[in-house]
This record gives structure tokens, C-alpha cells and sequence, in this order.
């Protein structure tokens, strides 16, 4: 294993462990590094020298920042064959984890968005810390929560799940907790031990992280439930948004004023996205309505336009289309929803 690999992994006593090595990219997940973690855990799935699976991030930032969706932006010129290519291969894996017939266990100490969601968020032992911050900000990049993220989302308690997937907004641990997308906090400082226990002994696993649990902090999202519900109990965004502007609280207005720099196309197909997901019956159904929509909006050129405007010229004035919410259609929504090519 060479300490330069963008994905360190090894096997450390009973477990099999996945370290995301880019710490000076926030560790965003790169389209070889999906490929090499499926292949480890197919691996270990057969192994019984290993009884489960570690993930963690290198460096004190996060486990994952998210995809490297720089790299999709960079493929454009070639149409969405890599995009496509990209997103199948990393649902799988996300499915692979889902449905992984061994603990698995990801430490979100940190940063943990977009892709890094889709490597926890649907395993079976998920810890967050006092440290955590996850979110699924694809609005803001003209793209819908994916990853399994409308999944997840639709089965937020209340109307926090459209919260979350419209506005993108951060999550501690409590938040984390509160919404399902994690099952334990344990403190930063008792990681080390916890993963010694993990890799050196026999002890069943829920019971080594049930003795190294500790209570979180309050969760802002079960504060301002009442006010999330309020607003985002609404079946159009539109409604939403003027709820939101009939509202008087502080929290009200500044959810109101991120509305601005989101994508209104992306904004509706997500709202739909996690609309239907409620009625799916299984991860890998809302993942394959996920890659319609990412697909789609790759090719109409919103995520292009979002990844330009906040990660490449960095002047956070994206170029919408439509540009306001009353101009994006029902058809236009309808059509992302549409299957894409095998190819």
C-alpha cells in the first residue's frame, strides 16, 4: 500500500480499512478511487478473516467533501459519456454498501457532502462526531441530491427532508441524528480507541460503539422544526418560498435569501425527486430516477453552468436556465425525469 494512493487500504486485524487520502482536496471522491474501494469490498465480502469494514478520511478536515464534480465539469467538451460513466459506477458502489453483508462502519468527523453521503449514509454503523458537518448542497451546483440522497431525504421526519435537499444547509451530529442520514455520536478524541477495539478484538461491533456513544449536542433542526414544516410541508417551491417570505423569524429570512443563488430548475426537480422517493420501495429505484436526473441536467448544461460559477471562475453568479422559478415548466421538470441512453 503506498502512503501516496488516493485511497489507502489494508487490512488492520479483523477489519478491512478504507482511508480517503486527498486531505488537501477535502478528500472528494475521484472516479478511480470508486472503482478501487468496490473492488476492495468485494473482496473483504468473501474474506472471513474480515468481519468489517472501517472508512475514514485522512487529515483533520472531513471524510469526504463530495465527488470531484471538477472533473466531470472538465469532461464536458466530450458530452456526458464520462459523467454517466462516473455516476453508475459510484451508485453501484453506493448500493454495494447498502446492501454489504458485513458492519460497516464510516467516521464523518468533519466535512461530509454530496459523494462522501453516498459512502456512509446507507451503511449499516454510521458515526458522526462532534465535529461533523454533512450536507447535500447540489442546488447550489445546478444538480439534486444524489448519491441515494433523495432516499435518505424522503424519509426525514416532517418536511426536513425538502429543507435539507432544496437549501442545501449543514447538519452537526445532532441534526445528523435527527434526520436519519447517522446512527452514533462518539467524541473525535475517542476515535482512536474505538477503532483499536474495532480491529484488535472480538467485540461485537454495535456494542463497541454503544460503550464509546456520547450524547450530542441539541439538533438546530428539531428547533426549528415547527418553522421547517411551516414552510416546506408545500408541494411547489414556489409555495415554499412565499411561505417563507410570510414568515418573520430570523431563520425565516435567511432560508428565504439562499433561495437566490440556487439553481430554480434543479430546485423543482429535487423537490419532485424526493416527492416520488417516498413512494420507491428501495434504494437502487431512487438511485436509477437519480442518474435520469443528474444525466439530464449535465446535458442541459445547469451543473455545468454551477460548477463554472462556484468552483472554477469562483464568481458565484451562475447563470440559471430558466432563471426564475415561475419560468421552469412542469414539462421541463417532467423531461429530467425521462431515461437516458445506455451508452
Amino acid at each position: 500500500m503506498s502512503q501516496d494512493s488516493d485511497v489507502l487500504i489494508r487490512r488492520e486485524g479483523r477489519a478491512g480499512r478504507i482511508t480517503m487520502n486527498r486531505p488537501k482536496a477535502l478528500n472528494a471522491l475521484t472516479y478511480p478511487m470508486v472503482g478501487e474501494i468496490e473492488r476492495a469490498l468485494l473482496a473483504w465480502q468473501a474474506d472471513q478473516a474480515v468481519d468489517l469494514v472501517i472508512l475514514d478520511g485522512a487529515g483533520e478536515r472531513g471524510l469526504c467533501a463530495g465527488g470531484d464534480v471538477r472533473s466531470l465539469y472538465d469532461a464536458r467538451t466530450e458530452g456526458s459519456g464520462f459523467a454517466r460513466t462516473f455516476w453508475r459506477d459510484e451508485y453501484r458502489l453506493n448500493t454495494l454498501i447498502h446492501r454489504y453483508k458485513k458492519p460497516f462502519v464510516p467516521i464523518m468527523d468533519g466535512i461530509v457532502m454530496g459523494g462522501g453521503i453516498g459512502l456512509s449514509g446507507h451503511a449499516s454503523h454510521r458515526i458522526v462526531t462532534e465535529k461533523s458537518m454533512l450536507a447535500m448542497p447540489e442546488t447550489t451546483i445546478g444538480l439534486i441530491p444524489d448519491v441515494g440522497g433523495t432516499w435518505l431525504l424522503s424519509r426525514a421526519p416532517g418536511a426536513t427532508g425538502p429543507y435539507l435537499g432544496l437549501m442545501g444547509h449543514r447538519m452537526n451530529a445532532a441534526d445528523a441524528l435527527y434526520a436519519g442520514f447517522a446512527d452514533t455520536m462518539v467524541a473525535t478524541a475517542k476515535l482512536p480507541a474505538l477503532i483499536e477495539v474495532l480491529c484488535k478484538t472480538r467485540e461485537p461491533v454495535s456494542v463497541a460503539i454503544a460503550q464509546a456513544a456520547a450524547a450530542p449536542h441539541p439538533s438546530h433542526l428539531a428547533d426549528h422544526r415547527a418553522e421547517i414544516d411551516k414552510a416546506f410541508r408545500h408541494d411547489s417551491v414556489e409555495a415554499i418560498r412565499d411561505a417563507l417570505a410570510g414568515m418573520t423569524s430570523d431563520w425565516a429570512k435567511k432560508t428565504l435569501a439562499d433561495f437566490e443563488v440556487r439553481s430554480p430548475l434543479a430546485m423543482k426537480a429535487t423537490l419532485a425527486a424526493i416527492t416520488r422517493a417516498r413512494k420507491l420501495g428501495t434504494l437502487e429505484e431512487a438511485l436509477d430516477v437519480e442518474l435520469r436526473l443528474c444525466s439530464h441536467l449535465y446535458e442541459h448544461g445547469e451543473f455545468i453552468e454551477g460548477v463554472r460559477a462556484l468552483l472554477v471562475d469562483k464568481d458565484k453568479s451562475p447563470k440559471w436556465s430558466p432563471s426564475r422559478l415561475e419560468d421552469v415548466t412542469p414539462a421541463m421538470v417532467e423531461a429530467l425525469f425521462q431515461p437516458v441512453s445506455a451508452t
